[in-house]
């Protein structure tokens, strides 16, 4: 069964009557366009007037709503936004800094409006990542990442040296004002999941780590200190 992850709670919900809602409103008909499927067949709509999908997503879990908008016919063919939440962006915990948390969110909030925009927010938000976990302050990125290349696995630091010049395009013109090297939205959502693999790899991953150890060590204690009490 088709499902949709909740981008408040990330619970994964089936989609019902209970779950969505459809509608299709246009210019020229106020009850908007239908969309018709026969079976076996794909989906057509009753008029090839121009419309919108808007599409209502209620989360039985934390009973927030997310909304997505599609444009179907020649003059909306380009819509295709979400609506509710205004970004993607997940919710990461408190004990990633500030700075680097708002950097992200509006890096995917302007992901679809500027790309490029988007890709330097990226570039901002790995350096801050590279100088509160790693610890190290260079007069320029570019030196802080050659400082990071012998302590990470070589196929991340390419990835995170790509990202650096990828923001570049976004941050700096170029020589040759004639020249215009584009960055897509397909393109900066690449670099926004390698900022989520991060912090989910560096700053989560050794919070869990350092909770599983404090656990087993506070289990063996309270053992030791049972078996003492024992004798």
């Amino acid at each position: 069964m088709a499902g949709f992850q909740c981008p408040y709670c990330y619970m994964a919900m089936p989609l019902s009557k209970d779950t969505t809602n459809i509608q299709y409103p246009s210019f020229n008909n106020t009850n908007g366009l239908r969309k018709v499927q026969l079976v076996g067949e794909p989906p057509f709509y009753e008029s090839d007037d121009s419309c919108l999908e808007i599409t209502f997503y209620k989360c039985p879990n934390c009973r927030q709503y997310a909304i997505k908008a599609k444009g179907i016919g020649e003059m909306v063919e380009n819509v295709n936004t979400t609506i509710r939440p205004l970004s993607s962006a997940k919710r990461f915990p408190d004990y990633i800094p500030a700075a680097i948390r708002q950097d992200y969110e509006e890096a995917c909030a302007i992901v679809s409006l500027s790309p490029k925009a988007s890709a330097t927010l990226s570039r901002r938000c790995l350096q801050g990542i590279i100088r509160d976990f790693w610890g190290i302050t260079k007069p320029t990125l570019n030196k802080e990442i050659d400082e990071l290349k012998d302590k990470i696995p070589v196929d991340l630091w390419s990835s995170i040296d790509a990202l650096r010049q990828l923001g570049n395009i976004g941050a700096h013109m170029e020589k040759d004002t004639n020249i215009i090297v584009d960055i897509d939205s397909n393109e900066a959502n690449f670099l926004i999941k390698l900022i989520e693999l991060l912090m989910k790899e560096w700053y989560i991953n050794r919070e869990e780590r350092k909770k599983l150890f404090s656990d087993i060590i506070s289990i063996n204690q309270t053992k030791q200190s049972t078996r003492k009490n024992s004798e």
